[in-house]
């Protein structure tokens, strides 16, 4: 659209009390970003030739949030003066001179306001020829929206506040969006004539089209079919709504791409994520961050998948991971924890109960059961026994390990790190390892056992397993 001359103004300058939190409201995430950069996506896929974010509460954080995912937006100032007619007016003032094309204004805090619904409201302004177009929604309980007052034609007269309104005004069900195509001619010569003569004592952006009907302008209403798009968030009651609304319009969109969702109510799916053809998602399973599925796996149920990339019919039962990858036809779970830094290689396995942590496992290599494996690199078609450790840490530096191909753990070892196990080497069970191991070697930590007779008679006389050895002790 940059041939049409748009600009697109983002409105984040708001306090947003209601939210009662340190953080700004634009910034509270879902869905794997923040409300605004929902906003700032939807504005990258309509191609304008100019996208501002309009900060003031606390617009460093803001700024710092979003530089490095959106370098093409500009951000501008609000001074302390407050409203949404001041708001879009310091940012006309920061457009290039020539500027004369459209001028689309969005709210930061209204995330579900998709590209579509978006280019056919900029094209209903533009064959509607207007010097003004609103978005509006009919609803059944417009309370704390901006009503719109229609003229005796049909056409918009203007656009009155709910602490402005009269008993009649407030009665009426279409409501102001919040979303506005004006001509950037338009808003350089009415913005300057707005006062803040009201109940809140702003710059209130809605008197525009009040002041250009005075002079016979013409102002345009579109109204969305779907009233979701306009909503906004002002509380955390309404950040929960808008989120379940979002994910539900995630989870559909890759269902439709062949994607099986078993229970798309308890299935979260981030923005960035990306799922292939007959993937299959269990219950209560959660998708997070840029994380990418292949073909024929199976997540779920329990699941919580952040950045992870999962290979082509890769198996993971009630599990969490963490930047992890993990490999073609692997298994992992039930109840495993895969941290950062873990990859899992090709039908590899990662049992119950087992924690992993920058650690390579190469092909058909098995951790299956309650073991720690942190800080490691470990050959193919390895089995290390049940818990067996890693022991990375001496209070001071991480140390790694290394295992070779075709290494067999007994169960209950300890490699006690910096250690090297060579190809083909085995340990006996419990063995504490503390020194490389060469190749094809068995390490055993073997003392002899050692039996004491009648000890349980003389240190826990009357208690049932001294009764129950001497009864044996009888027959015997």
């Amino acid at each position: 659209m940059t041939e049409n001359k748009l600009a697109i103004i983002v409105l984040a300058a708001g306090q947003g009390t209601r939210m009662k939190s340190r953080l700004p409201k634009v910034l509270h995430p879902i869905s794997g970003r923040p409300l605004v950069g929902h906003v700032l996506t939807t504005a990258a896929a309509l191609d304008a030739a100019h996208v501002e974010v309009v900060v003031r509460h606390e617009r460093d954080q803001v700024v710092a949030a979003l530089t490095a995912d959106y370098p093409q937006v500009t951000f501008v100032d609000q001074d302390e003066i407050p409203g949404t007619g001041r708001a879009v007016q310091v940012a006309v003032d920061a457009l290039p001179a020539g500027f004369d094309g459209d001028v689309l204004v969005l709210s930061g805090d209204c995330p579900l306001a998709d590209a579509e619904t978006l280019t056919s409201f900029i094209a209903a302004h533009r064959a509607a020829d207007a010097a003004a177009t609103l978005m509006t929604a009919v609803v059944a309980d417009p309370t704390g929206y901006g009503r719109v007052i229609r003229d005796a034609d049909g056409g918009v007269d203007r656009v009155v506040e709910q602490k402005d309104a009269t008993i009649d005004e407030a009665s009426v069900n279409e409501i102001n969006a919040g979303m506005y195509m004006f001509r950037a001619a338009t808003l350089r010569e009415y913005l300057p004539a707005i006062g803040v003569d009201n109940a809140q004592g702003e710059m209130y952006l809605t008197d525009v089209p009040g002041l250009l009907r005075r002079d016979g302008g013409r102002v345009a209403a579109s109204v969305v079919s779907d009233v979701t798009v306009t909503y906004g968030v002002n509380d955390r009651a309404q950040l929960a709504e808008v989120g379940r609304l979002l994910n539900a319009r995630i989870v559909r969109r890759w269902q439709l791409e062949g994607v099986t969702i078993v229970d798309p109510t308890t299935t979260w799916i981030d923005d960035d994520a990306k799922l292939a053809p007959d993937v299959t998602i269990l219950p209560n399973t959660h998708i997070v961050g840029a994380t990418v599925i292949e073909s024929g796996a199976v997540v779920g149920p329990d699941t919580s998948l952040i950045d992870c990339e999962v290979g082509a019919d890769a198996v993971i039962r009630r599990s969490e991971a963490t930047l992890a990858v993990i490999g073609q036809g692997a298994t992992v779970g039930p109840f495993s924890y895969l941290r950062a830094g873990t990859t899992l290689g090709a039908k590899g396995k990662i049992g119950a109960y087992v924690e992993t942590k920058n650690a390579q496992i190469g092909d058909g290599s098995k951790v299956p059961h309650l073991s720690y494996v942190g800080d490691a690199t470990i050959g193919r078609g390895v089995n290390l026994g049940a818990s067996t450790i890693t022991a990375n840490y001496d209070d001071v530096n991480k140390h790694r390990t290394e295992i070779g191909d075709e290494v067999h753990t007994g169960s209950h070892t300890v490699l006690v790190a910096p250690v090297k196990l060579g190809a083909g080497a085995k340990t006996g069970a419990g063995a504490v390892v503390r020194k490389d191991v060469p190749a094809g070697a068995l390490a055993m930590s073997v003392a002899p056992q050692r039996n004491i007779e009648g000890w349980v008679e003389k240190n826990r006389a009357g208690t049932g397993a001294a009764d129950a050895a001497a009864r044996e002790q009888s027959a015997e």
